[in-house]
């Protein structure tokens, strides 16, 4: 097992927790309304539709990869395409409404485990990504490294939880977003165009018989 792979893994869960999204906003709008302990309560809600949606998400792509590269590249082509969709989206997304008030959560863990468990995006976007940031590595994966992975991801995504729970409720963070929130959005969407752009750079050569043996 390559450190490439390892670190790639520890990124794709490190940056599926950090790009802002449906569950990034309702973080913020929790720890903005109701302070740092609301916003843990819901980040360790989260946290288990989080492991859920990256355990499958490498399985599918060591499965994948057990098959035959093509799959694997057809599985890269067809998330590097859904991640410039997304990418596109938040780019040119319509500004939110100003002025909305906050909803008080009066049990945040429960909340951020439905909201993560049901999360219909969790697996495409976990998908999308850690296809992305692994698939140059993609001569190590196999079952036996999935442990190894999957204990990575993890800690990618208690990393990603922790910085989190360490910014939000903070009075400069609140100002900054709302000051923001368009240019925040916009550079989510460039980033997901980033992760796309390496998914079809991967993929692209063994679909189309260029790539080295």
């Amino acid at each position: 097992m390559t450190q490439s792979l390892l670190f790639g893994a520890f990124l794709a869960a490190l940056f599926y927790v950090l790009i802002p999204g449906p569950a990034f906003l309702q973080l913020l709008g929790i720890g903005a309304g109701q302070g740092r302990k609301a916003g843990a309560f819901f980040m360790m809600g989260h946290l288990v539709g989080d492991l859920i949606w990256s355990s499958l998400a490498l399985i599918a792509i060591v499965g994948a990869k057990t098959i035959g590269t093509f799959v694997f590249d057809l599985l890269g082509l067809a998330c590097g395409f859904y991640l410039a969709w997304i990418g596109w989206s938040a780019i040119n997304a319509k500004p939110k409404a100003e002025g909305q008030a906050l909803v008080v959560v009066e049990r945040p863990f429960r909340r951020g485990l439905i909201f993560g468990v049901t999360n219909p995006k969790g697996y495409p976007v976990a998908l999308a990504t850690f296809t992305a940031l692994v698939a140059g590595s993609a001569g190590a994966l196999d079952f036996e490294a999935l442990p190894v992975l999957l204990g990575v991801s993890f800690v990618g995504l208690v990393t990603a939880d922790i910085i989190l729970i360490g910014v939000i409720g903070a009075g400069a963070v609140r100002r900054f977003y709302r000051a923001h929130e368009r240019l925040i959005v916009r550079c989510s969407g460039v980033l997901f165009m980033g992760f796309a752009a390496q998914a079809l750079w991967h993929a692209t050569p063994g679909l189309l018989g260029w790539r080295k043996a």
